[in-house]
């Protein structure tokens, strides 16, 4: 925004200050992000900027940390790369095998917390539910309460909380759970802890969608003889599916970026792109974590880019003119 004309030698001082102490602000958040980007590219195994990175030679540039990210034990590296090595690299390397449980996991839980989280959010904005205050405090907890504190009360739950495998609720769910019949080292048991964890973003999202939300073209329908699931799908639903969308989306970062919840809960085969990286930090300090870092960083980039073009949408359909 231009300063007015009439600003006096102060106020055009402290506009100028502001506009400094904000770049700063984003300079000390953005730093430590965007240093990880050129480090991934590092020809040697350091996590420091080298002589030659310095100077912009290309020869102090790489991609073997991310083509280390497809090699796989007990094969050579210099192996032709035809279909037959692509197939084995799908089903054996080690960072593909945590990037698919990655996003299996998210994905299921993003369907978990979204149809759960819209739910909750269109009963919360009827003005005839009784103790919403309390009730949504108490939806949006996980979000509140330290991670540490919910991944603990969850193991002990997931871990105590069986199905005796005799029985006929454990012979059904038998594939889904552990060979106690608990949630715990499953990834039902995961998708369910990341689900817990994503419900607040949806129901936050929804809830800010429904403000602006004409509930008489709810009665208009059922006026003209539309029932409540014709409704609601006809009616609610498209106009507020860019929110819907947006926590969905949150709910899917919230999930491919969380590793408490996987250090207490997933066994050995539910092993996630955050708990590689835990263990290669714990075991062996490799530049192939900058490189998953810098992967990460990029679909998060999308992704946001993504919900802000949706909340635009949205602004759009209510009639708000997007800043």
């Amino acid at each position: 925004m231009a300063l007015p004309t009439y600003a006096s030698p102060l106020e055009k001082a402290w506009h100028y200050c502001y506009r400094v102490i904000c770049a700063l602000i984003f300079v000390f958040l953005m730093a430590p992000i965007l240093i990880v980007i050129p480090l991934s590219f590092n020809v040697e195994p350091y996590f420091t900027f080298t002589e030659k990175m310095l100077s912009f030679d290309p020869t102090g540039y790489s991609l073997r940390w991310y083509d280390l990210l497809l090699t796989f034990p007990n094969v050579p590296t210099d192996v032709p790369r035809d279909s037959s090595w692509w197939a084995m690299v799908w089903k054996e390397a080690q960072w593909v095998q945590v990037a698919k449980n990655s996003v299996i996991i998210g994905f299921w839980s993003t369907i978990m917390a979204t149809v759960l989280g819209t739910l909750a959010a269109l009963g919360l904005a009827r003005p005839e539910m009784p103790w919403r205050k309390t009730i949504m405090a108490i939806l949006i907890s996980p979000m509140i309460v330290p991670i540490i504190i919910t991944a603990t009360g969850l193991f002990f739950f997931y871990s105590n909380a069986c199905v005796p495998r005799e029985s006929l609720a454990g012979q059904a769910l038998s594939p889904l759970l552990s060979n106690r019949g608990c949630l715990a080292n499953t990834y039902l048991g995961v998708v369910m802890a990341h689900a817990t964890l994503g419900i607040p973003f949806v129901i936050i999202t929804v809830t800010a969608t429904l403000v602006g939300f004409d509930h008489s073209l709810t009665r208009a329908a059922a006026s003209l003889g539309a029932g409540p699931r014709r409704t609601f799908f006809k009616v609610i639903m498209p106009l507020i599916l860019p929110g819907v969308i947006s926590g969905a989306l949150f709910a899917f970062v919230t999930s491919f970026d969380e590793v408490v919840a996987v250090l207490f809960i997933a066994g050995h085969e539910q092993q996630t792109i955050p708990r590689q990286m835990w263990n290669g930090i714990r075991e062996q300090i490799s530049p192939a974590i900058l490189s998953v870092a810098t992967l990460l960083v990029i679909i998060s980039v999308g992704l946001l880019a993504t919900v802000e073009l949706l909340r635009r949408r949205s602004e759009r359909l209510r009639g708000v003119t997007p800043r």
